[in-house]
């Protein structure tokens, strides 16, 4: 095979043809679409990913790394507690109770309500250690949701009436447990769900309206959650499971994938419309260059040498689209997060800010994805250009 011929015909070729300009003009076009799918594609799923992370980092801290619940009550005490601090140093925990209740200013909001040591809990979940800086906590204290704070319409320090499901009988009757509470901070997490769902009070106060002595569960921080999780299950005894954060959204996370998957496909559609214009430039090229191909196979030019050369056409147009794309790709990445272009609303999306985070594997999947595309567009055109009969074409072209 004469390496030096395939070069030389491959650089005649992609030279501007005056004669034949709406081939230059197709190959053209193959290149933008190429460039713009790929441009596209990157972009789009960068910023699915960074949705995604976004989602994760807000849920995890909402929701803890993993959390151990008592399906019985009475099993989780402070001795359960201690003997996992000291089983498991690397970690850290908190031990809570929750109840239900309804919060009363101006209006009745029902809460779910978990009584926390806020010195330990802080160290766990640094959105309620933000809103709790440098603020003194008593017992009969409550932390709530910005959005529910603002929807009660009060102040900080003022108390509100707060109703819980435990009843208490009084004579012949049975009435809800209430007490004042104080509110005394809140907190932000960018999650409407949370913020309005929400509220922290000291566990020493909950446990006197409660008159409850054990723990409902205890939230965990760990590094490692989805190695730990298995470790911790096998220390548990009968009534009590662990779950961890991931399991809590798995719904959410399931079509999250499903998203970014049929994004994923439909964009790369925008690669193979454009690899059809690789095809029909290359056969409109064979159409118009059969006199030299046969001129060329007859001066002892070999079948493989011509689908080297058409093959090698298609190839460099897309490649160049791909680099063109991965290019138009990372300058689109740096644009959104260099200026605020799109405002997102915070207490949908958990982010005002589009993010983004490109993940290696999906790069790579979009980059092979498109080669392979370009690669498969240029086979069909070469193997046509190699079939040129040689005596057929001479005699009468």
């Amino acid at each position: 095979m004469n390496k030096k011929f395939i070069s030389f015909v491959v650089k005649k070729y992609l030279k501007f043809d005056k004669t034949q300009p709406f081939i230059t003009l197709s190959f053209v076009l193959a290149f933008l679409g190429i460039m713009t799918g790929v441009g596209v594609l990157i972009i789009a799923m960068s910023i699915m990913n960074g949705m995604d992370k976004e989602f994760e980092k807000k849920l995890t801290i909402m929701n803890y790394p993993l959390t151990i619940f008592s399906k019985v009550d009475g099993i989780i005490d402070d001795n359960f507690v201690s003997q996992l601090q000291k089983k498991y140093p690397n970690m850290k925990f908190s031990p809570y109770i929750q109840t239900s209740a309804i919060l009363k200013k101006h209006q009745m909001n029902g809460v779910i309500l978990y009584g926390v040591d806020f010195n330990k809990e802080q160290e766990i979940n640094p959105i309620l250690a933000k809103s709790i800086k440098n603020k003194i906590i008593h017992k009969f204290d409550v932390v709530i949701g910005k959005r529910l704070f603002d929807n009660m319409m009060i102040m900080e320090n003022q108390k509100i009436i707060s109703i819980f499901s435990n009843s208490s009988a009084y004579g012949i009757e049975v009435a809800p447990r209430m007490k004042k509470l104080k509110v005394i901070s809140y907190f932000n997490s960018g999650l409407n769900a949370y913020d309005k769902g929400i509220a922290y009070m000291s566990i020493n106060g909950l446990k006197v309206i409660l008159g409850q002595k054990y723990y409902t569960g205890i939230h965990i921080y760990t590094k490692n959650p989805f190695e730990d999780i298995a470790k911790i299950k096998k220390e548990l005894p009968f009534g009590v499971g662990v779950i961890g954060w991931w399991q809590q959204n798995g719904n959410f996370f399931a079509a999250l994938k499903m998203e970014k998957r049929a994004l994923f496909l439909v964009l790369l559609l925008i690669i193979i419309v454009a690899s059809l214009n690789i095809i029909g430039s290359l056969l409109m090229m064979i159409m118009n260059r059969r006199k030299e191909i046969a001129l060329m196979m007859s001066l002892g030019a070999s079948k493989q040498e011509i689908k080297v050369i058409f093959f090698r056409l298609g190839l460099i147009v897309g490649v160049i689209g791909i680099l063109a794309g991965i290019s138009i790709g990372g300058i689109g990445i740096w644009a959104l997060n260099t200026f605020d272009f799109i405002s997102l609303p915070a207490d949908v999306y958990g982010t005002s800010k589009i993010p983004t985070d490109l993940s290696l594997i999906d790069f790579l999947s979009i980059i092979i994805g498109a080669f392979m595309i370009v690669m498969v567009s240029s086979i069909y055109p070469a193997k046509k250009a190699s079939e040129v009969d040689i005596l057929t074409t001479l005699r009468f072209e």
